[in-house]
């Protein structure tokens, strides 16, 4: 059957949106690399233009994606073992490469055990899955990423099994702890670690004491679940994320390789019952091919460098860079949310002057995400900087010079 009556109607789907000003931007799409070279870190150029332009929009927080190491371990796996695992992890899809990677992120993140996945957001999907039953109650951060919303539908959690407390509200936490139904067996406290689009992080300390107070209520207790994915690699003293800049750490961990140790595929680490589980019971993990084992192999060696010499030295340019960046849009008079993470969002907060000043740092070849009005509410708007170890003091300070235009 032909496809114009469905055309028709996805036409007006995506005109809506657009009336909206919900609609996507055409996608930019990037055909060169330029390597670091002199006082100037990576450079990329896009389709239609000869311009170099600062990648000031990357989760890529380690800058590895690039790493002749990475490349090396990626490289010889595939010759060995081909371009993709051929099944799903059961039958025969699993290749050691898959084993060594989920050891070694659960030593990163100091958990018995983990699963990988082919994103972080099947990560949560698939947990979900693996722990929900009909005397599950959930409950999560106003803010939380869209993957985990996704997770609690796909695992089909009733309106009534749900709380939602705003952003880091703990005297709200603990409301929504007291409002849970006295038939629940189980209750799922889940949050981001970094809020992806503040930069700010969840008071896990806080969370786990309100936890312990409530576990004996439950016959399954009170189990707490982070999404780091901003946070692993990037954040914390040894890179280990929100849980060891805080110094708590939940019970499960999500995580993700494709951002600071910028590879690709997810992760949950946890206990080996919950591991086992998600084998069992995770569609997201047992219907689908596997991470190819040079994603495994790069990502295994990402690991390796993040936890040596060289990830310290990365990590400490990249604390450099982003107290820099901070302090420059301070003295100029700029707003931000204070924090020390590598996310830095600008507060506009005037959806007109957000276009301009996204559309001139376009201009002068620096590449940001503006978020306007009617994505956000008026009085949010804000341009998201991402600060990566390889930015050098010379490309924070160009930034910083094309944004004090605009300052006064």
């Amino acid at each position: 059957m032909p496809l114009d009556k469905l055309d028709s109607a996805l036409q007006s789907d995506v005109e809506a949106l657009q009336q909206e000003g919900r609609a996507k931007a055409p996608e930019r799409i990037i055909v060169d690399y330029i390597p670091p070279r002199g006082e100037k870190g990576p450079r990329y150029k896009l389709k239609g233009s000869d311009q170099e332009y600062i990648r000031m929009n990357s989760n890529s927080y380690l800058s590895l994606s690039h790493h002749p190491a990475l490349i090396e371990a990626a490289d010889e796996a595939t010759r060995k073992f081909g371009v993709g695992p051929g099944a799903v992890r059961f039958i025969d899809g699993t290749f050691h490469y898959h084993v060594e990677l989920e050891a070694r992120i659960a030593r990163f993140v100091g958990k018995p055990a983990a699963k990988i996945f082919n994103s972080a957001y099947t990560a949560n999907l698939g947990l979900a899955l693996a722990i929900n039953t009909k005397q599950t109650y959930w409950i999560g951060d106003e803010l939380n990423h869209n993957s985990i919303i996704r997770a609690m539908r796909i695992a089909n959690v009733p309106r009534e099994n749900k709380g939602i407390y705003p952003h880091n509200n703990m005297d709200e936490l603990k409301r929504c702890l007291d409002a849970v139904p006295s038939h629940i067996e189980r209750v799922v406290i889940i949050f981001d670690g970094i809020f992806s689009m503040r930069g700010d992080y969840a008071p896990i300390p806080e969370i786990l004491q309100l936890a312990r107070e409530y576990h004996p209520k439950f016959k399954d207790g009170v189990i707490t679940v982070v999404d780091d994915s901003h946070g692993i690699g990037a954040f914390g003293d040894t890179g280990r994320g929100t849980a060891e800049f805080t110094g708590a750490t939940p019970d499960i961990i999500v995580g993700t390789f494709g951002k600071a140790f910028g590879v690709n595929g997810g992760f949950v680490a946890a206990s080996e019952s919950v591991i086992e589980a998600i084998r069992q019971k995770a569609d997201t993990y047992i219907y689908t091919n596997p991470l190819g084992v040079a994603d495994c192999a790069a990502a295994i060696k990402a690991i390796e460098i993040a936890d040596g010499p060289e990830g310290r030295k990365r990590l400490a340019n990249l604390k450099e860079r982003t107290r820099q960046f901070r302090e420059g849009i301070t003295a100029l008079g700029m707003e931000s949310i204070p924090g020390p993470h590598p996310i830095v969002p600008l507060l506009v907060r005037d959806t007109h002057k957000t276009h301009e000043m996204v559309n001139r740092l376009f201009e002068k070849g620096v590449l940001v995400v503006g978020l306007t009005f009617p994505v956000v509410p008026r009085g949010d708007e804000t341009i998201r900087f991402q600060i990566n170890a390889a930015h050098t003091e010379a490309d924070v300070d160009y930034v910083l010079s094309v944004l004090k235009e605009f300052a006064g």
